[in-house]
């Protein structure tokens, strides 16, 4: 078979002996591995010493590795890691990147220590005494299904050994997010990774299992346990029974068994498309005539039209389902490895090469199509230069007819699609980039598809492949680079650079200030200052197991962003009561407090800072759901975060519902005191980024099984000139079976009955309450009012003013109305409306002052009454200064 020639600006790279590699790749592999490639049946060529060699790359050694302190407290703590990875969304789950460097100077292949890891939660212990044992099934629309374990795969079917480069779909996402933020995290340019893959051709298997006309789609699952199920997608059937696209079931990579982040033991390997195809931990493969089902399927890896917000998007999911903005195949991309960012290079040196400098990089496409070209322009695109392209890929196609590489036929030969990078090289003078601004590349397929000058930003930030550009400063008698991004929250870059000095990053010239074009635009505008938290005069260093020491009531201590603060001052004064305090003491509560808290609240901070915790200390949250047991009588816990699942939605208004959660256990209590709030915890499945907010459930807090939440849902305005609720939108998005996490009790009030209650650590005793509610405030409000109207021997009287814009914004009037029927005559209740509609008899108007006189008056001389407050924040303001205008005292007024 006749194989085309690499294309490069000269000549073929397989034209010619001996063979040539890019200068950064080793020619030979380690002579160490020799012996395992001869076992394996290889025929070996020789060099001129004797030594044999390989005509195609071999794996570089890996390291041993070890389980990680980080992962320690996480469900991965039997996952050994290379410490070199980057983090991209904090300890758990397991996502990471190499650096950039190090990933290029490992050459074509890359060892299992760097190799990129996408993981949606934690990762499935396999033990290896299982390993052979596990099995997988090919089900649904075939004639034959089929149940197998790995030892039968191994033992049936023939093997195949052939490199694939896997390429996450957020590959250089940081650039879109520093733009304008996408609901993915931030991935550098190092999201991808090569490495041989052993397995069995998924054809093979497929015409075993004869699928049925009508079918259309192959379906992947994998054994991961996640919020919205298991991973699972799914490719075109005539994809995965196409030889030429070398869709493999996977055992082994680069010659050893799948390491657990990898799929241990066994996953999909889909050459060409982006990695969240390649399902991991495979068990089910399912033929059917529609696309996948699976969460992950529907809500990851698209590239939605840029014109959807990512706030928009959480209510559109007639737009996610739609397959026409599903990504498959790969697009064609490149980056610059040398210069490396902040890499200095001395104008002067007195060398033979001194005049030149080699820039180098990578570059793909998809779809097994080539990358024909790599152009390099110093001037922005006006003129540009041709870089010399190598294919270290084609060099396995020299392999003799039926020769195995670790323990599988090397199938390459015959193949015409190519499955992996390729690297690019150009010297270019000294004197051309001191006089250049930048250098910027861009690739071309064989399709002649190339590389777009401009960012295309979408909701997920995925797919982000514009020309890569390296910017060129002059200091002195030296050129320092600068590349556009660092991955995750690593500063640096010019990207982030241009646009902390106002730059517009979307204005055509890469943020540079260009007559007329000189601003940004609002959601692309410079960030806003932040607000230091930290007290610059304080140097104290304070260990882990000081703060363990302050984890109590006395001298409450946590955590937020490594700096510890002590909240002893501020017991008293906190508006959420102490108990949220203590319940953060000997914590890190960044996550928490920053979601929460205002921008006066953070102001306040450095009067609190005693001290720096160490960068290495490990802090991190237990597990909700696994370390707690669900036969614990009680629910909520105030210092760890337990999850319930959705049960159902229920409207009870057109923007209001009440959402049904189920507990662990059907003989929990839920265990919040009446009065008190619970903290819910979402996350974006992307991002991971937490949203959290107070709520009063509905349910009494020894109701069991069961928790019912009362939720007015704020929406973006159609027209998108206002922004709903992050919250209340994710909610009322979520699907029914998601899990959703909860914490608490937190507050300063609580009712005891018969009059009694405790304010800030202080009991009291009331005669009569006065509640001023709107909207959903109305629930705080509700759990009083229904603990003093069933109060067998309480007496305390209670006047509920409720406002609200029309009578359909009235929440739970039956319920409250009962109640007051209840109460033996101690309760009333006045409905005001301020936009009533024809035939409304009750009250209309605003609760304004002239309101609260005429309905409850001045303050009883004894003090024993109290008004409790919960609304939006306009009506929370104008009560207050209406009851202070009235002579109660500020100590009379809460403020739920």
């Amino acid at each position: 078979m006749e194989m085309a020639p690499s294309t490069t600006s000269s000549s073929s790279s397989l034209e010619g002996s001996p063979m040539t590699f890019p200068s950064h790749l080793p020619p030979t592999p380690p002579l160490q591995d020799f012996d395992e490639y001869q076992k394996q049946g290889l025929s070996l060529p020789t060099d001129g010493l004797g030594r044999s060699v390989p005509p195609y790359p071999l794996p570089p050694p890996s390291r041993q590795n070890k389980v990680l302190p980080e992962d320690l407290k996480t469900p991965d703590d039997h996952v050994e890691r290379d410490p070199r990875l980057i983090r991209l969304t904090g300890v758990h789950p397991f996502n990471v990147e190499p650096p950039l460097t190090d990933l290029f100077d490992e050459g074509f292949l890359t060892t299992k220590d760097l190799h990129y890891v996408r993981n949606h939660g934690a990762v499935p212990r396999v033990e290896d005494s299982s390993v052979l044992d596990w099995d997988f099934t090919v089900e649904g629309m075939v004639a034959h299904p089929i149940t197998l374990t790995l030892r039968d795969l191994i033992r049936t079917y023939d093997q195949v050994t052939y490199p694939v480069t896997l390429v996450c779909a957020g590959n250089r996402r940081k650039e879109q997010n520093v733009v304008r933020k996408t609901k993915g995290f931030s991935w550098g340019a190092a999201g991808l990774s090569t490495a041989l893959w052993t397995g069995v051709a998924l054809p093979d298997l497929l015409a075993r299992a004869a699928p049925l006309r009508g079918a259309r789609y192959v379906c992947f699952e994998g054994a991961d346990r996640l919020p919205n199920g298991c991973y699972g997608t799914s490719v075109r059937l005539g994809w995965a029974t196409d030889p030429a696209r070398g869709i493999m079931l996977a055992h082994r990579m680069n010659g050893e068994p799948l390491p657990p982040d990898h799929g241990k033991p066994l996953r999909v390997i889909i050459p060409g498309q982006i990695g969240g195809r390649s399902v991991k931990w495979l068990k089910r493969i399912i033929v059917t005539a529609k696309p996948s089902d699976s969460w992950y399927h529907i809500y990851d890896n698209r590239v939605l039209p840029t014109v959807i917000s990512p706030e928009e998007s959480a209510d559109r999911p007639d737009v996610w389902k739609d397959e026409r903005y599903a990504i498959y195949d790969l697009n064609t991309n490149s980056a610059i490895c040398y210069p490396a960012h902040d890499e200095r290079v001395p104008l002067g040196i007195a060398r033979g090469d001194a005049a030149t400098y080699k820039l180098r990089g990578y570059a793909y496409a998809g779809g097994g199509k080539r990358v024909t070209r790599l152009e390099v322009t110093l001037d922005q695109g006006r003129t540009w230069m041709l870089a010399t392209m190598s294919y270290p890929e084609d060099l396995y196609r020299l392999a003799p007819e039926g020769e195995t590489l670790f323990g599988g036929r090397l199938d390459v030969s015959w193949r015409e699609t190519c499955f992996c990078w390729c690297f690019w090289s150009l010297d270019v003078p000294l004197s051309r980039l001191r006089d250049a601004r930048d250098v910027m590349i861009r690739a071309m397929d064989e399709s002649m598809m190339v590389q777009p000058r401009d960012m295309y930003w979408s909701v997920l930030g995925m797919m982000n492949n514009p020309w890569y550009r390296v910017v060129i400063h002059k200091e002195s008698d030296t050129l320092r680079f600068e590349h556009p991004t660092q991955p995750a929250l690593m500063p640096g870059g010019w990207m982030e650079r241009v646009k902390k000095e106002g730059g517009n990053l979307t204005n055509g010239f890469w943020g540079e200030k260009v007559g007329g074009q000189d601003a940004a635009p609002a959601d692309e505008a410079p960030a806003a200052k932040e607000i230091s938290m930290v007290n610059e005069k304080v140097t104290r260093r304070i260990t882990p197991e000081e703060l363990r020491q302050h984890s109590g009531e006395d001298e409450p201590w946590f955590v937020v962003n490594g700096q510890v603060y002590d909240g002893t001052k501020f017991l008293e004064g906190h508006p959420g009561g102490a108990a949220s305090i203590i319940n953060a003491a000997g914590q890190d509560v960044s996550e928490e407090f920053l979601a929460i808290h205002s921008e006066n609240a953070k102001a306040m901070m450095p009067s609190y800072h005693i001290g720096t915790l160490p960068a290495s200390a490990d802090l991190s949250e237990e597990p909700s759901d696994e370390a707690v047991s669900s036969s614990s009588a009680v629910f909520l816990q105030p210092k760890t975060w337990r999850r319930a699942l959705l049960a159902s939605k229920t409207a009870v208004s057109p923007d209001t519902k009440v959402f049904h959660f189920t507990l662990p256990s059907p003989a929990q209590a839920v265990g919040l005191p009446v009065g008190q709030h619970l903290l819910v915890r979402l996350r974006d499945p992307v991002t991971r980024e937490a949203i959290i907010r107070a709520y009063t459930p509905l349910s009494e807090g020894g109701e069991v099984g069961t928790l019912r939440v009362l939720v007015k849902i704020y929406r973006d305005s159609p027209d998108g000139s206002r922004k709903g609720g992050r919250m209340t939108q994710a909610l009322d998005s979520l699907p029914v079976g998601h899990p959703v996490e909860f914490k608490g009790p937190v507050g300063k009030f609580e009712y005891l009955g018969a009059g009694r209650c405790v304010v800030g650590g202080r009991e009291r005793t009331v005669a009569r309450f006065v509640m001023v509610c709107g909207g959903s405030g109305v629930t705080p409000i509700f759990a009083v009012l229904r603990a003093v109207a069933r109060g067998e021997r309480d007496e305390t009287a209670c006047l509920v003013l409720d406002g609200n814009r029309g009578e359909g914004d009235i929440l739970l009037r039956e319920e409250l109305d009962g109640l007051v029927r209840e109460s033996r005559g101690r309760c009333r209740i006045v409905h005001a409306l301020s936009r009533p509609r024809d035939g409304w008899k009750g009250l209309k108007g605003r609760m304004d002052r002239a309101f609260f006189e005429r309905e409850v008056g001045a303050p009883p001389a004894e003090r024993n009454a109290m008004v409790l407050i919960c609304g939006p924040e306009g009506m929370e303001k104008a009560a207050r200064e209406a009851f202070l205008g009235m002579g109660w005292d500020e100590d009379d007024l809460l403020f739920f």
